[in-house]
């Protein structure tokens, strides 16, 4: 061991560590934090160094239990615990049933059984036929309606002994080893490890590593003090001692030039959400509106409005994640919801033949989770000026398998034109845009679709450099089902174009679930340059 070596680079807590204890002392973090003085975790810091060299090795270790009071155990060193204010209670006014005296001391139901077994159990309590609660213990073996003697007495005082020991406790935590054994099984039966908001105390238990200075101390110990180094040697040099003059009694550490600095985190935009908001000033800078909406909706909005069948597929359970409570909204507006169920059965005044069958005016009101974007450009529809422009960039949810182009929970961004001279050239144009001007593609195809909202319909594909050929999005004109029931009479372009794919190809990644990493490293190296 080059002992001159290893001076050069001790830090003052380390040196004052060395010249406090001797050969064969135990260190823990928790005696050198003490005897020296040292703030909260320096002293995990200097032994942590010290061992790192081998100037220390681990010796034992040794498992404590701690018990914490909580907020419920101080509640009931200050109110009481349940078993003393039922007894006080049960003194004052007897003949209660225990869920008389549950709404009269406001604890649940199953502290007040609990308590009541307890005080059964001691011989203080008793229930008649009536099911009414009535002290049992002579008149003679209480005091102010407290036990005086007995096994009763006993767990009173030692309830309130351990409640009041660790109120008084450092910090709150009571170490176990400072109880007796009749004070352990006590707080034993109060305290729960996990899940302890019921609790009175929070059990934890901690293992202490104990430490020793290896064979080279002595040897380095000596070369310190001929060093003339006592661990209060200077390491910054401040403006105030500057001022003062304070720096010419002080001795300062040597500076060592091959250490290196410290690493700097900047703050940096996280990619995904900087390409959404440059996305959206595109689109807001070609004269577009921006729309939004609750993530909760109703299959009236979400589907029958944009004419697809109540009997369609894409409606199952196992497609679109339903509300539990409530399961169904009150009401559908009007006129809205007899335009579109007209719709629905017979083509209503839209020209159309509808589906033929008669519309579930209950099923409407059905509540789901949005399973698509298109919800909101309907929502838009009665309202929208003509002509007219309008985006979101709105969160969906479907059941769908997880793989590189598919989340269950994505996000869309969708979009209408509204005008009396729109028409598909209008349409191919805008997705030309999200292609190679948003996402960044440079193979880029359009493929008939079909969705029962639009005619024609077109869908968009481009192809990514591993992954090869995907859908970016569906769009198509508005068929009068959807625009004529919601009061619109002119052509209406929609599109609705997974925003996460497009971000795939611009961030040039793999996988879409890298979107939403939690590996904050490989989130700080991407960028996003627009």
């Amino acid at each position: 061991m080059d002992i001159q070596n290893i001076i050069k680079n001790l830090h003052p807590l380390e040196v004052k560590v060395i010249l406090h204890y001797g050969k064969g002392d135990e260190l823990s973090v928790e005696n050198i934090e003490r005897d020296l003085n040292f703030k909260p975790g320096n002293g995990n810091q200097a032994l942590s160094w010290l061992a790192a060299k081998g100037i220390v090795v681990e010796k034992r270790r040794e498992t404590a239990v701690f018990y914490e009071l909580t907020d419920l155990g101080r509640s009931w060193k200050e109110k009481g615990t349940p078993e003393e204010r039922i007894l006080e209670l049960v003194r004052i006014k007897p003949g209660l049933t225990l869920p008389e005296i549950s709404e009269t001391l406001e604890l649940e139901s199953k502290d007040t059984g609990s308590a009541f077994g307890l005080l059964s159990k001691l011989g203080l309590f008793g229930m008649n036929d009536a099911k009414q609660v009535s002290i049992i213990l002579p008149p003679e073996q209480l005091n102010n309606g407290r036990p005086v003697s007995g096994p009763a007495a006993e767990r009173f005082s030692l309830v309130r002994a351990v409640l009041e020991n660790g109120a008084a406790a450092d910090g709150g935590v009571l170490p176990e080893k400072t109880l007796g054994d009749a004070e352990k099984q006590v707080i034993a039966g109060m305290a729960k490890k996990r899940g302890a908001t019921g609790a009175a105390f929070r059990a934890t238990e901690r293992e202490t590593v104990f430490f020793t200075f290896g064979e080279e101390y002595a040897a380095l110990a000596a070369a310190l003090k001929q060093a003339g180094l006592s661990g209060e040697e200077i390491g910054v040099l401040t403006s105030e001692m500057l001022e003062t003059g304070a720096w010419k009694n002080k001795t300062f550490r040597a500076y060592n030039v091959q250490v290196p600095p410290a690493r700097l985190l900047t703050g940096r935009t996280n990619a995904y959400s900087q390409f959404l908001e440059q996305t959206k000033d595109k689109l807001a800078g070609l004269g577009f509106e921006e729309f939004d909406g609750p993530l909760v909706e109703t299959e009236f909005w979400n589907s029958d409005a944009l004419f697809m069948p109540q009997f369609h597929s894409a409606r199952d359970i196992h497609d679109v994640y339903h509300i539990a409570e409530p399961a169904a909204a009150k009401k559908i507006g009007e006129p809205w919801l007899s335009a579109v169920a007209a719709a629905h059965e017979n083509g209503g005044r839209t020209g159309s033949r509808g589906w033929g069958y008669s519309f579930d005016r209950e099923f409407t009101k059905r509540l789901i989770l949005r399973s698509q974007g298109t919800v909101m450009s309907a929502k838009t529809l009665p309202h929208a000026t003509i002509p007219g422009k309008y985006f979101g960039m709105l969160r969906c949810f479907r059941y769908d398998k997880v793989d590189a182009t598919h989340l269950s929970d994505f996000y869309q961004t969708e979009g209408i034109v509204l005008g009396e001279d729109v028409n598909l050239r209008t349409l191919l144009g805008m997705l030309e845009m999200f292609a190679t001007e948003v996402a960044g593609a440079k193979d880029v195809k359009y493929v008939p679709g079909y969705f029962p909202f639009t005619e024609p319909s077109v869908e968009v594909h481009i192809k990514h450099p591993t992954l090869g050929w995907f859908e970016l999005g569906g769009s198509g004109i508005f068929r009068p089902e959807v625009t004529s029931s919601l009061g619109v009479k002119v052509p209406v372009a929609a599109w609705g174009i997974g925003i996460d794919r497009m971000a795939l190809m611009a961030l040039g990644l793999g996988d879409l679930r890298e979107l939403f990493s939690y590996d904050i490293e490989s989130v700080r190296l991407r960028r996003w340059v627009g």
